[in-house]
């Protein structure tokens, strides 16, 4: 069985290497490749994706593998949990036709382009007929590779394998029951938090050389790790060796610079935490993509924006902004968590961000399920809003045009957002159980008890586990919302009342 599984471990690490490769690729459109290399590079990853689709599909692979699973006993438990990677993603290639994949691909990077020059020019209209093709390839593409469920289920299994619309719905379900009161309190209560720490004129330069100070704080080697500039703010590259980070500023509100530069360097910790030895490996990479998002949602919120954090950071941020120079901590605090509906997901407060994922996983999830036309999703998008947040997009930038995720493909991607919230609370519990003198450590700029914790209990068992067992053995028990509950709940007491 030696022999066999070495055969499977060189055929997998060369199908490794071609996503790699499509990895950076991806990376470099979104931050480096000049406009006019579009339609090239479009055809270069269709090409790329259509290799590694074959190399999966191989009938060669296929037998390597099932005579793997005949004698699966005679393995170790590790070997067996590859081999049971291996065959599903196996499975689910062999059940998309290679042509699929490739229009996928190739339209996955012209839409792109597509998106970029609609929510410049504000313009929805201009991306209806990319979003409506891409919607009817990922249909096809879930159709081919479903198996007897409902079509969205088999999007959702490509970021969280194994997961299912009726495990998210009644976690969703919770999650709104439990936010929606508190948004009304604080919106009842009139209260008007200052946020002149955070908002006013600040110079671009400085927010980013802080920003990238924390960053190292919380452990990114800079030696194996890149920060630039996108559209949208993102974490990709090739393992633990090759991290690339991107983030944008604003010169008039600091916020979604530094906290996403921490969102982001949650990932990228990740990434470096993952063994190095796995990186060629079936069981390289990620429990799942929720797993992924508990990583940047824990060092955002629950470090980012606490007292202990901003106790060693302020005086830093002082000397990078000399006209906070009165700021207090409790001022900054208050600042950096004040709760109120706004527009933009990836800039909204701890309490408001999960409505921003539900809205648009009832969307999506209609789109492919066939109950929402595309040319409809302006309207629903905008009636969401209103209906969830009690505001109304200005235009198609602040509102359906805002994220990356449809014009790349990225179906099923979204309610792993708050399922990553909800893991964030648990494993931060289950850190302060283990850490009883963690916020001293955060309040002297001690990063590092913390992140060795989540490397050691988190990251290092790449996917040896799903991201299920992988809870249950971090926090004893399921994954709920009761941990989230009583964090967003004490927050809010705390800052209306």
């Amino acid at each position: 069985m030696s022999v066999l599984y070495s055969a499977l471990g060189q055929a997998f690490a060369e199908i490794k290497d071609l996503k790699h490769g499509l990895s950076i690729l991806n990376w470099d459109q979104e931050v480096m490749m000049p406009p006019g290399g579009a339609e090239a590079r479009a055809h270069a990853l269709a090409t790329l994706t259509g290799l590694a689709h074959a190399r999966l599909t191989d009938p060669a692979l296929r037998r390597l593998v099932a005579r793997l699973g005949r004698g699966r006993q005679r393995l170790s438990p590790e070997r067996r949990r590859a081999v049971q990677l291996v065959q599903e993603a196996v499975t689910k290639a062999s059940a998309l036709p290679g042509e699929l994949a490739e229009a996928i691909a190739l339209h996955e990077s012209r839409a792109l382009e597509t998106w970029r020059a609609a929510r410049k020019a504000r313009d929805w209209k201009r991306f209806v007929p990319a979003l409506q093709r891409m919607v009817d390839l990922k249909r096809r593409a879930a159709e081919a590779t479903a198996r007897g469920g409902p079509l969205y289920d088999a999007l959702l299994d490509d970021f969280e394998p194994g997961a299912t619309m009726a495990d998210i719905d009644p976690l969703l379900d919770e999650l709104k029951a439990v936010t929606q009161p508190l948004l009304r309190r604080v919106v009842a209560s009139r209260r008007r938090i200052d946020l002149s720490p955070f908002v006013g004129r600040f110079d671009l330069d400085a927010q980013a050389a802080f920003a990238r100070q924390v960053a190292v704080a919380m452990g990114i080697a800079p030696e194996r790790s890149r920060m630039d500039l996108s559209t949208h703010p993102f974490c990709g590259g090739v393992g633990p060796d090759d991290v690339r980070m991107t983030a944008r500023y604003d010169a008039r509100d600091m916020r979604g610079g530094l906290f996403g530069v921490m969102h982001e360097a949650g990932h990228g910790l990740y990434e470096q935490g993952l063994d190095p030895r796995r990186l060629r490996s079936p069981l390289g990479g990620a429990a799942s993509m929720a797993i992924h998002e508990s990583q940047s949602r824990l060092w955002e919120n629950n470090v980012g924006r606490s007292r202990p954090f901003w106790r060693h950071w302020l005086p830093r941020l002082k000397r990078a902004h000399p006209s906070l120079r009165r700021v207090g901590l409790e001022q900054v605090w208050r600042a950096a968590n004040a709760m109120r509906p706004s527009m933009i997901r990836v800039e909204a407060d701890e309490l408001t961000y999960n409505l921003h994922i539900i809205l648009r996983y009832e969307l999506e999830r209609d789109l492919i399920e066939g109950r929402l036309p595309v040319r409809r999703l302006r309207e629903r998008w905008n009636e969401g809003m209103h209906d969830l947040l009690g505001v109304t997009p200005r235009h198609d930038a602040e509102g359906v045009l805002q994220d990356i995720h449809w014009a790349m493909g990225l179906f099923g991607y979204f309610p792993t957002y708050s399922l990553g919230n909800l893991y964030a609370a648990q494993f931060m519990q289950a850190a302060r159980a283990a850490l009883p003198r963690l916020d001293e450590q955060l309040a002297r700029g001690e990063m590092g008890p913390l992140r060795e914790w989540l490397r050691r209990h988190i990251h290092r068992h790449d996917q040896l586990y799903t991201a299920a067992q992988l809870c249950r053995r971090v926090t004893g028990r399921a994954l709920g919302v009761d941990a989230f509950r009583a964090h967003i709940s004490a927050k809010v007491d705390a800052l209306y009342g």
